[in-house]
């Protein structure tokens, strides 16, 4: 059983894809057929079942992703010190991902 998973975790290191996530190189990442295909797929499947909120959930978890590999969140800290002037939309960020994701999980149905 180890040598079959050795053999999928070989093949999936293979494809630079975790490498990619890592360094948060996107063009990289959508040149990959071996990310983009099933990504697409992914994305079709929800569109067809009209699955509004993991569509949501899919957005905003690359949407926060993108975000923190910023260069906007590469400045939050200079020489050691934390720059107090990028923490509240820093923050405002995340809150505002964190209600949206509250409001799609518990408050809107299908």
């Amino acid at each position: 059983m180890s040598e079959f998973l050795g053999k999928i975790i070989d093949f999936f290191n293979s494809t630079n894809v975790p490498q990619q996530f890592r360094d948060t190189d996107l063009k990289a990442l959508f040149t990959n057929p071996w990310f983009l295909v099933p990504f697409i797929a992914f994305i079709c499947y929800n569109l067809y079942k009209q699955a509004t909120n993991t569509l949501v959930m899919t957005a905003l978890g690359f949407g926060l992703w993108v975000f923190s590999g910023s260069r906007y969140m590469e400045g939050l800290v200079v020489n050691g010190f934390l720059q107090l002037g990028k923490v509240l939309p820093v923050a405002g960020v995340f809150l505002g991902a964190i209600g949206i994701a509250i409001y799609f999980l518990f408050m809107r149905s299908d």
